[in-house]
């Protein structure tokens, strides 16, 4: 079949569904040189950014299928505090925090180290074949996990098969989306990333339920089978743009390495990155700390996450409207600030729940918001490296900021004090230095960037 009959089809199935993708112009996109025509590269070509195809069913299909994905693997992911708290206290009860937390560092280092080959592939291969292999890792480490009874099992299975399966599936679904959008491109992702705010709420409850009624084996089974189902699904219906053109023969997005904009914002996105998740980690352990019962600190963690789903959401459609880094560097600011105000002084399970909230709301944005920022300032042709290599250059503070997080814990005697400092003023940090990637692209305060 022709390319041709393929495109007729195409638009006869999206006049179906009255949704006709559009070809458009991105309004926020940031170019180097004057002609706003020219990609990244400073070569003329019509497969960039400016002039791909906006929506249509397949681009709703491949946010939908997104949205599996990840409500799965960086779902389940978000939920580690579960597992954390669970081997404390049962398989592991021997280990300290700090070293039980290196499970939980290795699955964020492989997933954010994997984001550079992965990404690469993408550009030349696709989703397909990329989520297929993710899918199977994703299913098998799980599956491992329910049978380990050492620690280095649990490293293998659950840290690094685990993070792999998640970097598989997370970056094509993810990059795919950005081939579909221009305009709405932080809002299509937004809502595919949602999906892991949602399976951080129903994975922490799904997960301490079936450990109490059929045991740990069994319960991580049960929820290996459920995702790999939905991911199933997720390799059949996500896709990239037809009008995204043919990607480098070689590591061409390697050359991001030399533009300050990129660079500035992967410093200011690792420093974000050494304390976000460490609320994730240890609010569990807090909560009990604090003489919480075990089932509302899970309960604690699962509402951090809610809190993610519409974090996830709302800034991506504002950053949309108002601009993407605009969104970027405030929400991790105040994500920060709400470390350092809110959980230091979160003392009672009212308080506690509200930090978790707000938390999960601010921090949410820059999961969702980061991906999209990578994109403005890129080839749509070299979206899937440079997205990539950004979560890869990501991946080593995201390694230590979980087992220095615990370290500070044990240097301690068990106050969270000093490991709340290091988690918000990380953040705090972090976000300043976005701010200046903003102010780099365009020096007025206003300006929608």
């Amino acid at each position: 079949m022709s390319d041709s009959e393929k495109q007729s089809q195409v638009t006869q199935l999206g006049a179906e569904f009255n949704v006709e993708p559009r070809r458009i112009r991105d309004s926020t996109a940031t170019y180097p040189s004057s002609n706003p025509l020219e990609s990244i590269d400073g070569h003329t070509d019509e497969s960039s950014s400016s002039d791909i195809s906006e929506g249509g069913v397949k681009a709703y299909l491949t946010v939908f299928g997104a949205f599996l994905a990840l409500f799965c693997t960086f779902g389940q992911m978000n939920a580690f505090g579960t597992f954390q708290a669970w081997y404390t206290t049962h398989q592991l009860s021997t280990f300290d925090a700090s070293t039980i937390s290196w499970i939980g560092s290795l699955q964020l280092w492989v997933f954010f180290f994997s984001g550079g080959p992965i990404g690469y592939l993408f550009d030349r291969y696709g989703p397909r074949m990329l989520m297929l292999v993710g899918t199977i890792c994703y299913v098998l480490s799980i599956m491992m996990t329910s049978i380990s009874t050492q620690y280095y099992q649990y490293i293998l299975s659950q840290g690094i098969l685990f993070g792999l399966g998640v970097g598989l599936l997370f970056y094509p679904s993810l990059s795919s989306i950005s081939t579909h959008f221009v305009t709405y491109r932080a809002t299509a992702t937004g809502l595919a990333v949602a999906g892991s705010g949602l399976g951080g709420v129903v994975f922490p409850i799904m997960l301490q339920t079936l450990f109490e009624r059929v045991g740990f084996g069994w319960a991580t089974r049960i929820s290996g089978l459920l995702c790999g189902v939905l991911c199933g699904i997720a390799v059949l219906i996500v896709t990239t743009s037809e009008s995204r053109g043919k990607a480098p023969t070689h590591f061409a997005g390697l050359k991001c390495l030399k533009e300050p904009q990129y660079m500035l914002l992967a410093a200011g996105g690792s420093l974000v990155a050494l304390g976000c998740f460490v609320p994730y980690f240890y609010v569990v352990n807090y909560a009990q700390s604090l003489g919480i019962s075990s089932h509302m600190s899970f309960v604690v963690l699962a509402l951090m996450n809610a809190g993610g789903v519409f974090g996830r959401v709302a800034p991506a459609i504002l950053s949309d409207s108002i601009g993407r880094f605009n969104l970027l560097a405030p929400t991790s600011f105040v994500a920060g600030l709400s470390i350092l105000v809110c959980w230091m002084f979160a003392h009672t399970l009212p308080t506690l729940i509200v930090f978790s909230i707000l938390y999960g709301f601010f921090s949410g944005a820059f999961i969702s918001v980061i991906t999209p920022c990578v994109a403005q300032i890129s080839d749509i042709r070299e979206i899937g490296m440079r997205i990539g290599l950004m979560y890869s250059i990501i991946s080593f503070p995201a390694l230590i900021g979980g087992p220095i997080a615990g370290f500070i814990l044990d240097f301690n005697h068990g106050s969270y004090n000093g490991m709340i400092i290091f988690a918000g003023t990380s953040m705090v940090a972090g976000s300043l230095l976005i701010f200046g990637v903003k102010f780099l692209i365009n020096p007025h305060l206003l300006a929608r960037v």
